[in-house]
């Protein structure tokens, strides 16, 4: 077997001996790719197409954490001097091989799209927006993009093969290079691992504790959890495994970080779906954001699209005590009373989902789940971590 050690030297020869016909994962063991699957590998870890020379995607999607932010930070900070921050937290890029283009389905819901915004239509989209981004890699063109990449140790791998003269086509090359990093992210196992403990218990290989059954009862009651409403846990029709989002859009009423320095100021609002300029009319959209994929979240170390929590367990208590314990997670006005939903305008706030579980219920009442309720949600949760070994 193959092995591969520091990424900047001894991609070169891992790509040369089995030539390009292989790709090496991040633990260094080697993995079967396409040839453009392991270009977009090598693309995917190299800090020198973004302007500062030190930032690569996988710096904000790290396999550790499941490729999501690697670190608690509210967002990460790039820019060319990585010194600017961003407005979002970096959001998992696993399980998107089954996400479909930004489209309203037959009952109008927002359903699909890349990005928290879903403003991209595809991988390769996707992969465009953190090159050109100032907040981000800050290349300000696709030339400078391509320029970067005739700089980099695998630019002769780039024209075999797409083409010895694709450099001097910047739009082509641009092109060719968000295509590589979307075959990545499709063909390399770990995007796409469905090995979790979870996925074994649906193969009959394993089963789930005492507490991780009672979280997964909790997971999917409507009237407890109801979490399986936006995440189904169920297998498809097709017997396919879940990917634990619906790909859908929610409007959470998540309390203001004031973390993310954009937020400094009180006009600026980060308005989610109706921030579009396409879909700047739909009122009803502001405030509203991706329902990601619950796969590797116990990996996570920020959740929500701002960041705002950096637990597991604060992220579940706020989701059952927002309208119960209101004065437990946002700020309070001068005479006492709770400034709900403070990160969002309050002609957008009737957008906040109050009508389902484990929302909907007043100040005072009890929450839909005690804390030992969510310790067992928490156990169901960490079963959907990859990696899972039956020792």
């Amino acid at each position: 077997m193959l092995f591969c050690t520091a990424f900047r030297t001894s991609w070169v020869g891992c790509l040369l001996a089995v030539g390009v016909l292989a790709g090496c994962s991040g633990d260094g063991t080697q993995s079967t790719l396409s040839p453009e699957a392991a270009l977009g590998e090598r693309a995917f870890h190299e800090p020198l197409l973004s302007a500062s020379g030190q930032q690569s995607c996988a710096s904000c999607h790290a396999s550790a954490s499941g490729h999501s932010a690697p670190n608690a930070l509210a967002a990460q900070l790039g820019g060319q001097h990585l010194d600017v921050q961003g407005l979002r937290t970096s959001p998992a890029l696993r399980y998107l091989a089954k996400n479909t283009p930004f489209h309203f389905d037959e009952e109008d819901t927002p359903t699909g799209g890349f990005f928290w915004d879903g403003r991209a239509n595809t991988l390769a989209e996707q992969a465009a927006g953190p090159l050109l981004n100032p907040r981000e890699m800050a290349n300000p063109d696709k030339a400078s993009v391509v320029a970067k990449i005739g700089q980099t140790a695998w630019a002769s791998n780039f024209k075999a093969l797409y083409g010895a003269e694709v450099l001097q086509n910047t739009d082509v090359a641009f092109d060719k290079l968000l295509q590589a990093l979307e075959r990545y992210q499709r063909e390399d196992s770990e995007f796409n691992a469905y090995t979790s403990k979870y996925d074994a218990v649906l193969r009959g290989q394993a089963t789930l504790t005492a507490p991780e059954a009672r979280g997964l009862a909790l997971f999917n009651d409507e009237n407890k959890g109801n979490c399986a409403a936006c995440h189904p846990s169920g297998k498809s029709a097709d017997g396919s495994h879940p990917l634990f989002t619906d790909f859908t859009y929610d409007n959470l009423g998540v309390p203001r970080n004031r973390n993310i320095t954009a937020n400094n100021d009180p006009s600026y609002f980060d308005l989610g779906l109706c921030a579009r300029p396409e879909l700047a009319a739909r009122q009803d959209l502001c405030g509203a954001f991706k329902v990601p994929s619950l796969r590797n979240v116990a990996l996570r170390q920020t959740f929500f699209h701002n960041g705002k929590f950096n637990t597991l367990k604060d992220a579940l208590n706020f989701y059952v005590q927002r309208d119960t314990n209101p004065e437990k997670w946002y700020p309070l006005n001068a005479d006492g009373s709770v400034q709900k939903f403070d990160d969002i305008p309050v002609q957008w706030q009737a957008n906040v989902n109050t009508a389902e579980a484990p929302y909907g219920r007043q100040p005072g009442q009890a929450p839909a789940l005690n804390d030992a309720e969510i310790d067992d949600l928490i156990a169901f949760l960490k079963t959907l971590s990859d990696g899972w070994k039956n020792h």
